[in-house]
């Protein structure tokens, strides 16, 4: 019996490693075919506006290119503007969808850079006659009008998710620090929520900063190195968004820093530093399954369609957390990336 034993258990590590390798896989979905819905017309135009020109929605971009070249083997022709500013901006934001509103577009899509601010607006638009949608990481305020989302449903959890592996892997116990990213931007804030009412579950945890990057790299690093200088026991940095992690991650590999970072997404660099270690784990979400389904979603509503049978209010793509471990498989995957 002693001797089957190691066979045994090699096999169930061997299951083990496989199985984490098909969900670390399915963390972003590539195969995508549209749906058997047949549009009404050959042509479409859409207008698409996102926070922030940032790799992320560079990943959501590479879904909807997919599926308009798909729609056009099928003779159907999908054009769309896809235009964000270079640093988040509401006020930005409001002139995109004031200028899209001048234009001739089926679908105007909205990823949402200030609920307060912009969901209005689309209140406002949809008043008007224009169809509009979200998509991408932000949906509007609870009752908007917008027709549907496409996107993220659980940011509060996602905050929630990766604070809870932070405490854990601190025991329980020591300060830590909140990069947020864009100030009034649903999902940073919802994460930041969540990593906020985690925190404050455990006695012997205690959060000593909450900081704006506003989606940059360099000031993200900035900003980190300012809260490692004010608290030089700082035991964990929760990061919200996609740069985040790599500027608290420059800052504590340059200061040598003991803090854990966790954080959100797969950016390059991020991923080397999973893979060394400096980031204990990232929220991966599948950017371009979100972009092939925000350009579906867009079609059917393009035709009068309203949510039902055909496509839902909100339609959610996951979330899956990675660690070391995964990372080399994670680089190779998205990046063709063996170093």
């Amino acid at each position: 019996m002693n001797s089957d034993t190691p066979g045994k258990e090699n096999g169930a590590e061997t299951f083990s490693a496989a199985r984490r390798e098909k969900e670390v896989q399915g963390a972003v979905n590539f195969e995508h075919a549209l749906d058997s819905y047949q549009p009404k017309k050959n042509h479409y135009n859409f207008y698409f506006t996102y926070k922030i020109v940032h790799p992320w929605w560079d990943a959501v971009a590479l879904g909807m290119e997919d599926a308009q070249r798909q729609y056009l083997k099928k003779g159907i022709t999908v054009t769309y503007e896809y235009m964000a500013p270079n640093a988040a901006s509401a006020a930005d934001q409001t002139e995109k969808l004031l200028s899209a509103q001048q234009g001739s577009y089926d679908v105007i899509g909205v990823d949402v850079a200030d609920e307060a601010i912009i969901s209005p607006m689309i209140d406002e638009m949809v008043d008007s006659g224009y169809k509009v949608m979200t998509f991408s990481s932000s949906d509007a305020a609870e009752g908007c009008k917008r027709i549907a989302y496409v996107g993220n449903t659980h940011n509060y959890k996602d905050g929630a998710d990766l604070t809870e592996a932070l405490c854990a892997k601190l025991n329980y116990e020591g300060e830590v620090a909140i990069l947020v990213g864009s100030k009034g931007a649903p999902c940073h804030e919802d994460r930041a929520k969540g990593a906020k009412d985690t925190i404050a579950k455990y006695g012997n945890m205690k959060l000593v900063a909450i900081e704006y990057d506003m989606d940059s790299v360099e000031l993200a690093h900035e900003l980190a190195l300012k809260i490692l200088r004010e608290h030089p026991s700082l035991a964990g940095i929760v990061c919200c968004n996609m740069s985040n992690p790599v500027g608290a991650a420059r800052a504590v590999v340059e200061t040598g820093s003991s803090a854990v970072i966790v954080g959100m997404d797969h950016d390059q660099e991020a991923l080397h530093y999973l893979d060394d270690g400096v980031i204990y784990c990232l929220g991966v979400q599948d950017c371009y399954s979100i972009g092939f389904e925000t350009l579906q979603t867009a079609v059917k509503i393009a035709d009068g369609n309203l949510p039902g049978e055909m496509f839902p209010e909100k339609r959610d793509e996951p979330t899956t957390i990675i660690h070391q471990k995964d990372a080399a498989f994670m680089l190779a995957f998205l990046y063709g990336d063996a170093s």
